[in-house]
């Protein structure tokens, strides 16, 4: 599938201030799954200095910086992607990732350290038990595992929108049974990770109903599966990933996806009150021939 996505951010100051360097990741991965036909991105005020670089994950990125004072921050890109999996089951696993616990190769472990560590310092309860009850269910296969994690989210727990906000811990979305796209996507990952699957986050856009007027961006998950690499779940589609899903960036923490990061200073201090900020994110998505 091709797609043209227009995507415009807008933050708004209370007072004028001083743009610190900040990071822009929404720049459209480019592998295998999906192509990067052109990417377009405009910023306002324009900055002194633009550097594209990329991270530890091999996403692209663009990092940004500034010399004069402002009221307003800008951010427009402009992209056109087309998705190429089509078949997201077109793998072979090795035969030993089949079932779970996997009987990892040492080095490959070492790897994927980063994707096995819990959000925080050791793995929520309650995503244990989930993790074990799916477990049982499914007499450890693999794939049938994934698949039931996804489904129970989609199928029991309550979708609700949170617009702005760091995801909840696991816990909290577990307990509550209910979150966002990012809460149930770092979730996933807990579950996943407490019983030595890899996972991480990814933040993108998912194509939806062509017809839909409200467009935001959305998160989801990736597996690291042994003979098969990186493969996307979308708990709150209920679906794996294929090509209605356009990935901006993956990471082990979903901080490493926020797609604007970046501090302002104001021009005066000391301030009695402090700098007011408001966000208006818009964003258009058009399928292509």
């Amino acid at each position: 599938m091709r797609y043209s996505i227009h995507h415009k951010t807008t933050y708004t100051y209370s007072d004028r201030i001083l743009l610190q360097p900040h990071l822009v990741r929404l720049h459209p991965r480019a592998d295998g799954e999906q192509r990067v036909e052109d990417f377009v991105l405009k910023v306002m005020p324009d900055p002194v200095g633009r550097s594209p670089l990329i991270d530890l994950d091999g996403n692209t990125f663009t990092k940004i910086w500034f010399t004069e004072p402002t009221s307003q921050l800008e951010i427009t890109v402009t992209m056109t992607v087309e998705t190429l999996l089509v078949n997201p089951f077109h793998y072979l696993l090795e035969p030993w990732a089949m079932h779970l616990p996997w009987d990892y190769p040492k080095d490959l472990h070492h790897s994927l350290r980063a994707y096995l560590e819990p959000i925080q310092a050791q793995f929520d309860p309650a995503a244990i038990a989930l993790a074990q009850d799916l477990f049982m269910d499914n007499d450890g296969n693999t794939l049938n595992f994934l698949n039931a994690l996804n489904q129970k989210l989609y199928r029991e727990w309550e979708y609700i929108l949170r617009e702005t906000g760091a995801p909840w811990l696991p816990g909290v979305t577990a307990r509550r049974k209910q979150g966002s796209c990012r809460d149930w996507a770092v979730l996933f990952m807990e579950v996943c990770r407490s019983l030595g699957i890899p996972a991480r986050f990814v933040s993108g856009y998912q194509a939806g109903d062509r017809v839909q007027d409200r467009r935001d961006l959305h998160g989801w998950v990736e597996v690291y599966l042994p003979g098969a690499g990186w493969r996307g779940y979308d708990p709150t589609q209920g679906l794996v990933v294929s090509e209605g899903h356009i990935s901006l960036c993956a990471s082990a923490h979903p901080r490493g996806t926020m797609p604007i990061e970046g501090q302002v200073t104001p021009l005066q201090l000391p301030r009695q009150e402090p700098i007011q900020t408001t966000m208006a994110s818009i964003i258009h998505l058009n399928w292509l021939p």
